[in-house]
């Protein structure tokens, strides 16, 4: 394969110039790992294509010499979705980072799947328009990686995630084509099935999104208790009341403590837990709502209450929320990031169950998440320089996962499986399940050079019989097939 790579590095530089393809060792590193550091991986090749064509012609090039590939946007994703191949190419979509189309009336944009997150908002606002996915490195996170992922972000409990704001997608299939998917054509729904597939059914060119009306009124709330097991219920009471906020987050004491020492965010000295809540909408209904979201969060046992007045407060109650993930930086030398969902009724009885796990094993967990959807975000912490305390950390980081299992959630709400959640697709799944799904990316994908060794726990060949799985597969990690 290094040979067969060695070959291929002269055609690529024909396609794109010596100075879009990287083989240089230290420049290589650059790209080993996305926000999830724990797993590694230096690229045999790394190109920076700027066209759709460009991408196409790698593509191709790579099927014909069986080499495995790897797509990649700004590199901030969570699960290893994007992890590189030492025998493989990364494409890099960074350079493809062109607003081609904004259409107000039609209320949508055309981007590259390069275009920042944020960026789609800033260049519509003035119309009264904006993105409404907003992960919390929306201000980094490329649309692409968005679409791989279907991410979410704060505002999907009333806004849907990024599957909900894609109309179509260019797409270079796995043989090298340039195709449309659409979301209003006949047929199979090609495009749902595309969007939150990983990368894994092929590489998006081009992304028409949907624009949302900024809305009327914004209304936002800070609400302080003892403890995360009294906030949660706080939530469960606020949606069970019929009430659906633009976003519920909440984040726990230690999680607090890492913002506080990052951000400078002041909240409420004391708190156990935070509750952010913000309404949005038209500005009579958002008042009404808004006055029996307050009440609630105080008969549930807020100590305090804080209610933005302007933009600069609510920017300043969000902030540490968005910086959250970073911040944990500051109390603790590496930490591994979890994305589980329960039923928001368990949502008490589950954040208690963390805290027993976290007591027992003597591993630290901060809480931070997506409460009014039960998208849990804990952050495991651990020294890397202690010996076993990653292991500790996984095993801790894996039973959780187990809880929301147990409790009929997801093991990922967001994050996607990448690599780094692979393993746990079984305790989910049957395995005609996964026979199933793996049938779906061979019909996209047969030759399995795409995005090769994520989602599945096991190397799954196309044309191979469906069935339970007996031992290794045969051709598992031998790299010239997978």
């Amino acid at each position: 394969m290094e040979s067969m790579l060695t070959t291929l590095g002269p055609r690529l530089e024909a396609l794109l110039g010596a100075d879009r393809v990287i083989t240089d060792p230290v420049r290589l590193r650059t790209y080993e790992c996305d926000g999830l550091t724990n797993h590694r991986s230096t690229p045999g090749v790394v190109v920076l294509p700027d066209t759709a064509e460009q991408i196409a012609a790698i593509v191709r090039e790579c099927a014909a010499a069986g080499i495995p590939y790897v797509a990649r946007g700004s590199g901030t994703g969570l699960s290893g979705g994007a992890l590189p191949r030492a025998d493989g190419v990364l494409i890099v979509t960074s350079r493809m980072n062109r607003i081609l189309e904004i259409d107000i009336p039609g209320q949508r944009a055309v981007v590259e799947p390069g275009v920042i997150n944020l960026d789609v908002t800033r260049a519509v606002r003035q119309h009264g328009y904006y993105f409404a996915p907003d992960p919390s490195s929306q201000q980094i996170c490329s649309v692409g990686g968005n679409v791989a992922e279907n991410s979410g972000g704060a505002h999907c409990l009333k806004y849907g995630f990024t599957a909900h704001h894609v109309l179509a997608c260019e797409v270079v299939t796995p043989d090298g084509e340039l195709v449309e998917l659409t979301a209003d054509g006949p047929g199979y729904d090609l495009l749902g099935v595309f969007v939150g597939a990983e990368g894994t059914l092929g590489i998006t060119t081009k992304i028409t999104v949907r624009l949302t009306r900024v809305p009327e009124t914004v209304q936002t709330l800070l609400a302080a208790f003892g403890s995360i097991e009294v906030g949660g219920a706080a939530v469960s009471a606020i949606i069970g009341a019929g009430v659906v906020p633009a976003a519920i987050e909440m984040m726990d004491a230690l999680a607090i403590e890492a913002a506080e020492a990052a951000v400078r965010c002041e909240y409420p000295p004391g708190a156990g837990a935070v509750l952010i809540v913000e309404l949005d909408g038209p500005e009579a209904e958002v008042a009404a709502q808004f006055a029996e979201v307050e009440r609630m969060c105080r008969d549930a046992g807020a100590f305090e209450i804080r209610i933005a007045a302007d933009d600069a407060q609510r920017a300043l109650i969000w902030k540490g929320r968005k910086s959250a993930f970073a911040a944990v930086g500051r109390i603790s030398p590496a930490y591994l990031v979890q994305d589980g969902v329960i039923p928001r009724t368990v949502l008490p009885d589950v954040l208690a169950r963390i805290d027993a796990l976290s007591a027992e094993s003597g591993v630290r967990v901060a809480n931070v998440f997506h409460a009014g959807d039960g998208n849990l975000h804990p952050l495991v912490l651990f020294d890397d320089a202690e010996p076993g305390a990653e292991e500790r950390a996984e095993e801790v980081s894996g039973a959780i996962l187990d809880l929301c299992i147990e409790h009929g959630g997801s093991i990922t709400g967001e994050h996607g499986v990448g690599v780094d959640k692979a393993r746990y697709m079984p305790r989910m799944f049957t395995d005609a399940d996964l026979d199933t799904m793996q049938m779906v990316r061979c019909g996209f994908d047969p030759a399995g050079l795409c995005n090769p060794g994520k989602v599945f726990p096991t190397p799954r060949l196309c044309g191979e019989v469906p069935g339970k799985r007996k031992g290794p597969h045969p051709y598992e990690g031998k790299a010239d097939i997978f």
